[in-house]
């Protein structure tokens, strides 16, 4: 079975309406008996072609008490006079009595009461309406002339017999014209069986007649007012409860459900009753049933030609309902029977209203909360016995949230006027009620109605005050007082006026309506999307089966709605609140996440991880359903061109009244409604995916990133398009006077834009003046046959094509230039606010609009500024193509000059010449531009064509437009622009013009990046060369960044570049001779040029010298005219100078130099720290504040000890093989007789031992080296030999171990010679002798060793 899922939508109504009262001559029933309040409709039988006056159009009714109120309602068309009330002096109307059925000519009212029946006798829509195609907006109603006809004349009205009711009066009815164009009207009588009065057709003389139907075996016919009847006996139990009447060959079949549980079937031709069936016989288990008398049976028909006549039966039983549908069936010698078609369970509300169709059966109920529930059911193919939800609109909330930051008339203000709240009527009742007086309203349009309003609750406020001074707070107190009163009295009349009554299903086209007390309801398809979110949880799982995707949307769906539950109003408020400020959606999820997380009480968040990890694959699932929300197409829109004339006329008419434009902007709003709510819980859903990783995600990694590149961010752009349609769908349109509107008009006429008129939300506006046209258009564009109007395929496709249409990422700018039209220059302009941060989409076009509405508030400057940022889009957007698409315009002028003339007529239109004065001086420099470029493009003669370009060339840098001189497209002069502009850069000042990097720019635009790096290593080459000053050595860095930054944007094998080799011609001069020199004699020998390849690494090295240079003279300005031209090793002894060894020491490891003068130089600086003065430790800090310094938490530190510090660390920072920067650093000290570091020798000890004694004998320093070697052999023997890089000591197994002998001889002998290191001798003997002695032992326990 295919469900079809609706959901309920308010209809307008109108103000004004006809009142008759009518008399029928009786006296008020002793008693006061009351019926309940009834509604029905009729559907013209046309309704549903396309092609009839009647498509599309309705009546309905409502009874209370003694009035009838009827209404014609039409979707096409504006129907005048359409309202009218009759009232019933003394008489109450029976439910159910009240029949319509149209003829050939007319269109015939039946109306029974508890006294009287009456008849009105109404023209038939096509005899108003002679011609077969209606063009105007308004049409009368058949109800226009209601007021003229003579409704108590007794050939249209008859008072039921008082014998007959002595018993009491009647309390069901049915009425129906029989095919003679008789008027019977069935009554059920209180003593039990059927009366039965006739009214003549209307243009046929007699009286009335009555016939009684009664169950007994002798019948009646009674003649004028006279009875005359043999009775038989009567039982109450066979007192009607329900009536129906279907005619069928040239008989009237009447079917009574009887209080004792019995279908009859009463022939009035022949006054008997045909069936008879007992309707417990259908009920299971209805022991004890039997007993009871029903009281709230209901009977309904249905007749189609495929399956006949049905019979709908719903029999009320204590605890439970049931819906019989049985089909008659008719057998030989005129008898009937009963087939059983299907029974249907109810649910436990109380049952309103049903009806029948030909397939289903619907049904309307009120629950314990008096909340309206509307279910439909397939009767035949329906084995689950599972009812259809029908998503009944909400009644308004019973308080209203005002923000601290809000004002309290304007959010009661919006809450009443916004769309899906409150009917007009609703709110005149309640305004006349809080007035308290009973003066009529004038005014009742949208507009005039808030007026109204604001002026009786501000005027109310004002009365009451007593005091003169207030406080902000307490008058802010008062306000909401006086307002929540107002609002109640209009949430009392609007929960009044939503009292269901009954439910109406057209046969014709499949519409459904809900018939309420004050309005009329419309029962809309949902969307499939729609229907998953709102379906409570038993409805969801309804398929036993169901593919994988599938079943993972139904578990996503279900966390959604526990996502949404765990959602506070406080938090569903602030993401409210931030889409409206244009904060990030995402960002505003996180927040709401980070609260329910916060808050959960419930294990709410448990419950959904639990329900994530049975999802097999949820990327796949919210793709399905983010597909299903996404309204982007680029489908063209339809054209009804082929089309009829007339057809064509009709379809104009189509969905085109002020109620179909109503009912299709409030199914947007509801629409864009639900999923915003949506979006905005799989947004949050998404964000606590993340929370979650792998824990839930059974991809892993992939899908991970997947969610957060790809759905993250279209569920936020969907939710942040959604809150857009909600928002304009509650946007109410602003009334403009006419005067306004005519000066408008003249200015698009300016534009060359479209018209039009307002109704009371902007949504209605677009739909009404441009919307429906292009919708319908589409709809008949797609369809091969335009005659049959089915509801809810038409209205869906209505709703989706105008949220096509309002959808803000297609290319489509209708909506806006509607606001536009229209004045609407506020909405419009929060419109723009709105989409600016994140739609990509017509961006020229909104900035366009946003310069109309500064230009309509009086903000010119803001205007100008606007039009000048949308003329970058001229020529990518559809909508300013058309405002430059004029066929008066000279082809050779470009769209942004053309947009330029049309916007500078509007702004003289306007009359603001200062602004047309900056435009024009901003346009004409555009035009000059244009025209060189033709002149160049279009010369025939080349030399003309050069000496042009090179002319333009030089007048565009004279002015300074760089710009335009790059971005001119040179079709086929580019090499010769490149070699003008070269020529200039290489014979002019370097630092007066800047050709070099016009040069640089101009490649730069047209990706030619090995160009662009070969013109700035050009330039930075001549720089050193030529201006050899700190702001030259800045340029030359910036210049070889630039040419590094270029080769680097290229691959690999293409990043290098040519430079002229030194001692080469590297600048010629444009135009010389390659045969003669600057003399003009001839040369000697032909010019050969010299090239070298640069490649990136070369580059890398002439940046690194460049920024040396700069460095040193950054920190010695002195140095500047000879940095520029010094070579690396002369640079590094220039850094070593001044103090700048890092840069030194960079520079020289990027040219492979040795750092040895680098090391001599720092340690001669720090030999003069140490014997310096303090005048030499200030200057020091000059030059260690340069390098990179170890951060040393002390006071005490001095320059001295940060020098020392440097050293070692660079030593530590710098290795070399054998200690070589140790050698040389100890080297210098000992030559300047400055004693060794204790920190460089430990250090050196460790690299080289033997070297460092060889350098304090070459000193004469015998102690030190003495205590050298006793140490040393220490290390050897293992004792302490961590300290000299000794990874194994002296042993059996170890490697022969070595001590520097020559080194130990020549320290042996020279403390031999002098007396005074006697001592030390005799130690380092004994010392020596040890270590010998320990070797023989290893000696001879390794031969131990080789011979074991």
């Amino acid at each position: 079975m295919e469900d079809m899922f609706f959901t309920d939508l308010q209809g307008l109504v109108p103000a004004e309406t006809h009142l008759c009262d009518l008399s029928a001559g009786v006296s008020p029933l002793p008693g006061g008996l009351k019926f309940a309040d009834s509604a029905g409709a009729f559907h013209y039988e046309e309704s549903g072609k396309l092609l009839s006056v009647t498509s599309n159009r309705f009546i309905h009714w409502s009874t209370s008490g003694d009035s009838v109120q009827l209404v014609e309602q039409s979707l096409d068309t504006n129907l005048l006079n359409n309202w009218v009330r009759l009232r019933f002096n003394h008489c109450s109307v029976l439910p159910g009595g009240v029949s319509i059925q149209e003829t050939l000519n007319n269109v015939v009212i039946l109306i029974c009461t508890n006294q009287s029946v009456h008849r009105l006798l109404l023209p038939h829509p096509t005899r108003m309406y002679r011609s077969e195609l209606v063009t105007e907006l308004h049409m009368q109603s058949i109800f226009t002339d209601v007021g003229k006809l003579s409704l108590q004349d007794s050939a249209h009205s008859a008072v039921i017999p008082s014998q007959v009711g002595q018993a009491g009066s009647p309390h069901s009815c049915s009425s129906w014209i029989s095919h003679q164009g008789e008027a019977h009207y069935a009554l059920a009588s209180p003593a039990g069986g059927i009366m039965v009065v006739t009214l003549l057709p209307h243009d046929t003389p007699g009286s009335v007649s009555v016939v009684e139907l009664k169950q007994s075996s002798m019948m009646s016919r009674l003649s004028g007012w006279m009875p005359s009847a043999i009775r038989g006996d009567q039982s109450p139990a066979d007192l009607v409860l329900s009536l129906a009447v279907r005619e069928l060959e040239e008989d009237s079949f009447i079917f009574a459900l009887c209080q004792d549980h019995r279908l009859r079937m009463w022939s009035l031709r022949e006054q008997a009753c045909l069936l008879e069936a007992d309707m417990l016989e259908y009920l299971p288990s209805c022991k004890g049933v039997r007993r009871l008398s029903g009281q709230g049976h209901r009977l309904r028909l249905a007749f189609s030609s495929t399956t006949g006549l049905c019979l709908g039966v719903y029999l009320a039983v204590p605890q439970r309902g049931q819906f019989t549908v049985l089909q008659l069936v008719a057998t030989d010698n005129n008898r009937y029977s009963l087939e059983h078609i299907s029974s249907l369970l109810s649910t436990q509300e109380t049952l309103v209203d049903f009806t029948l169709t030909s397939s289903d059966v619907w049904a309307l109920w009120v629950d314990e909360s008096n909340i309206t529930v509307v279910k439909y059911i397939n009767f035949e193919h329906n084995t689950a016995g599972q009812w259809n939800q029908v998503f009944v609109q909400p009644p308004p909330e019973e308080e209203v949230q005002i923000g601290v930051d809000l004002d309290p008339r304007e959010t009661y203000l919006e809450v009443l006027f916004s769309p899906l709240r409150f009917t007009a009527s609703a709110i005149v009742k309640a305004l006349q009620i809080y007035r308290r007086g009973s003066e009529r309203i004038s005014d009742v349009s949208w507009e005039g109605l808030k007026k109204e309003v604001t002026q009786a609750v501000e005027t109310e406020l004002q009365s009451s005050v007593t005091e003169f001074e207030f406080s902000q707070e307490e008058y802010r107190q008062l306000q909401v007082e006086f307002w929540s009163r107002f609002y109640s009295c209009c949430l009392q009349y609007q929960e009044a006026q939503s009292t269901p009554l009954g439910l109406t299903v057209s046969q014709h086209t499949g519409m459904a309506c809900l018939l309420r007390k004050g309005f009329v309801s419309f029962l809309l398809p949902c969307f499939a999307v729609d229907h998953l979110y709102l379906s409570y949880e038993q409805y969801l799982f309804s398929e036993e089966e169901t593919p994988v995707v599938s079943r993972d949307v139904l578990q996503l769906v279900q966390c959604l709605r526990l996502v949404s539950d765990a959602v506070s109003p406080e938090m569903a408020y602030e993401m409210e609140k931030a889409l409206d400020y244009m904060q990030s959606p995402e960002r505003a999820a996180e927040l709401v996440l980070e609260n329910m997380l916060c808050n959960d009480s419930d294990n709410v968040i448990v419950d959904i991880q639990n329900k994530l990890q049975d999802i097999r694959n949820p990327t796949a699932a919210m793709m399905v359903l983010l597909r299903e929300m996404d309204l982007e197409t680029d489908s063209e829109l339809g054209s009804n061109s082929a089309v009829g004339l007339n057809t064509r006329i009709s379809l104009s008419q189509l969905y085109g009244s002020s109620s179909a434009v109503s009912l299709v902007c409030q199914a947007i709003c509801h629409v864009a409604m639900t999923r915003a709510l949506f979006c905005r819980d799989l947004l949050i859903l998404q964000k606590l995916y993340l929370r979650f990783g792998d824990n839930v995600f059974l991809g892993g990694g992939a899908q991970l990133l997947q969610l957060q590149q790809d759905l993250i961010p279209r569920s936020s752009h969907l939710l942040s398009s959604y809150h857009l349609l909600k928002h304009i769908s509650q946007n109410l349109a602003s009334s403009v006077p006419m005067d306004t509107i005519d000066a408008n008009l003249q200015h698009l006429t300016v534009l060359e834009l479209s018209d039009s008129l307002s109704p009371q939300t902007v949504v209605e506006l677009f739909y009404q003046t441009v919307g429906r046209r292009i919708i319908i258009s589409q709809i008949y564009s797609q369809q091969q046959t335009c005659s049959v109007l089915l509801w809810n395929h038409m209205i869906s496709n209505v709703v989706q094509l105008l949220a096509q249409l309002l959808w803000p990422s297609n290319p489509g700018f209708l909506f806006p230039e509607c606001l536009m039209a229209n004045c609407q220059f506020t909405q419009l302009q929060e419109y723009v606010r709105l989409i600016g941060p994140w739609c990509q989409v017509n961006i020229g076009s909104c900035r366009f609009m946003l310069g109309q509405c500064y230009l309509a508030n009086g903000e010119g400057q803001k205007a100008l500024q606007c039009f000048q940022e949308a003329a970058t889009e001229v020529e990518k957007e559809e909508f300013l193509m058309k405002l430059t698409g004029s066929e008066d315009e000279e082809s050779a002028s470009s769209p942004r000059l053309q947009y330029y003339n049309k916007v500078l007529r509007l702004l003289e239109d306007v009359g603001l010449p200062e602004l047309v004065i900056q435009l024009s001086s901003l346009a004409v420099t555009e035009a000059v531009n244009q025209w060189k470029h033709l002149t160049l493009t279009q010369n025939p003669d080349s030399s003309m064509q050069l000496d042009c370009l090179r002319q333009l060339v030089v007048v565009l840098c004279e002015r300074s437009q760089l710009q335009d001189l790059v971005q001119f497209p040179y079709v086929n002069l580019h090499d010769e622009v490149v070699s003008i502009i070269e020529s200039r850069a290489r014979g002019l000042d370097l630092l007066t013009h800047n050709y070099y990097e016009l040069l640089y720019a101009f490649h730069i635009v047209r990706h030619n990046y090995r160009k662009a790096g070969t013109v700035m290593f050009e330039f930075g080459m001549r720089l050193g060369r030529e201006v050899r000053t700190r702001v030259g050595l800045q340029k030359q860095v910036n210049c070889y960044l630039a040419a590094l930054t270029c080769l680097r944007l290229i691959r690999p094998e293409y990043a290098w570049i040519v430079q002229p080799a030194a001692g080469a011609t590297v600048y010629e001069r444009p135009g010389a001779s390659p045969k003669r020199n600057s003399d003009g004699e001839f040369s000697s020998e032909p010019v050969r040029r010299q090239v070298d390849i640069l490649e990136l690494d070369d580059l890398e090295k002439q940046y690194i010298l460049s920024r040396c240079r700069l460095t040193l003279v950054q920190h010695h300005p002195p140095s500047a005219a000879i940095a520029g031209s010094s070579s690396a090793p002369e640079l590094v002894s220039l850094l070593v100078q001044v103090g700048l060894f890092d840069s030194a020491l960079s520079l020289s490891r990027t040219f492979s130099l040795n750092l040895t003068p680098v090391f001599e130089g720092l340690t001669f600086k720090c030999v003069k720290l140490q014997f310096g003065g303090e005048e030499s430790q200030n200057e020091a800090w000059s030059w260690l504040a340069a390098n990179q310094l170890t951060v040393v938490n002390t006071k005490e530190s001095s320059a001295t000890d940060e020098a020392w510090r440097l050293l070692a660390s660079y030593l530590d920072r710098y290795p070399s093989a054998n200690g070589q920067h140790h050698r040389y650093v100890i080297n210098k000290l000992l030559s300047h007789g400055v004693p060794l570091p204790d920190w460089l020798v430990k250090s050196y000890k460790r690299v080289d031992a033997p070297s460092l004694l060889r350098l304090l004998l070459n000193f004469d320093l015998l102690d030190a080296a003495a205590e050298l070697v006793l140490e040393y052999v220490d290390a050897v023997l293992g004792r302490g030999h961590q300290y000299f890089g000794i990874e194994k000591p002296l042993c059996a197994t170890s490697p022969p171990a070595w001590l520097p002998y020559t080194s130990i001889d020549q320290l042996l002998q020279a403390l031999n010679e002098t007396q005074t290191h006697s001592s030390l001798y005799q130690r380092l003997q004994e010392k020596l002798s040890e270590y010998h002695c320990v070797v023989e032992q290893m000696t001879r326990r390794l031969k131990l060793l080789k011979i074991s």
